[in-house]
């Protein structure tokens, strides 16, 4: 990242993040009203972890973002609507810009499974342009703001190391090799398990992203009720 930009707070990444997904996936809905933005952020599928934001913490990492050129609010319309910046507020080629993106949703990966993860963002040759541009992002120099990601020690039984991203901060090693040991699948299950269920997350991502719309043109408040019964 820039000398300039500090380190963002789960909230705020996977704010923009939400933001640099739905460009991609659902460009007809973008840019992204409130409501729609925080059912992005909630969803409870390709997204580690899962989070359960509310409309003031989005807020403040919206105003918080706007603050470092990282994201954009579009006047005009009847709602706010909000886009992002990324690319050029971090300084790097859209390529990496999706990987770093992925990292920010979906935790850790793997160069396989950040190539089949971002067929809906973008369609890499192979895996090895992907380590390319992952091995760019790791050696980037100090006066571009330094390594944006960080290989992981290998996970027991894993064939392939994990990437991580590096936009919040340093990454505890040692936590992230550990929940990497936590599962026994192999490399080639994870992939393939990835790929099967891609579909079915690219539909239930346009749906939600269709009735969060239709929601907020119809006045409907979606939020969850308070209090007890």
């Amino acid at each position: 990242m820039t000398p300039s930009l500090r380190p963002l707070s789960p909230t705020e990444a996977r704010v923009l993040a939400t933001l640099m997904e739905k460009a991609r996936t659902v460009p007809d809905s973008y840019p992204l009203s409130m409501q729609a933005l925080l059912t992005g952020c909630n969803q409870k599928t390709t997204r580690d972890p899962v989070m359960n934001l509310t409309e003031a913490q989005a807020a403040e990492a919206i105003d918080e973002l706007k603050g470092l050129s990282l994201v954009i609010e579009n006047s005009g319309a009847r709602v706010p609507r909000y886009s992002h910046n990324f690319m050029r507020g971090v300084g790097v080629p859209e390529q990496s810009a999706v990987l770093l993106g992925l990292l920010m949703l979906r935790g850790p990966q793997t160069a396989g499974e950040l190539r089949i993860n971002s067929e809906r963002w973008y369609r890499f040759a192979d895996i090895s342009s992907v380590d390319a541009f992952l091995e760019e992002l790791q050696d980037r120099s100090a006066e571009k703001g330094g390594p944006l990601v960080v290989k992981l020690p290998r996970a027991p039984g894993a064939r392939e190391q994990r990437w991580a991203h590096l936009l919040c901060g340093p990454v505890d090693l040692s936590g992230a090799n550990a929940a990497g040991s936590a599962s026994s699948a192999t490399e080639d299950d994870v992939i393939a398990l990835t790929r099967r269920v891609n579909e079915l997350e690219a539909e239930l991502q346009r749906v939600t992203t269709t009735l969060a719309r239709l929601c907020e043109q119809l006045g409907v408040d979606t939020a969850p009720a308070t209090g007890s019964d």
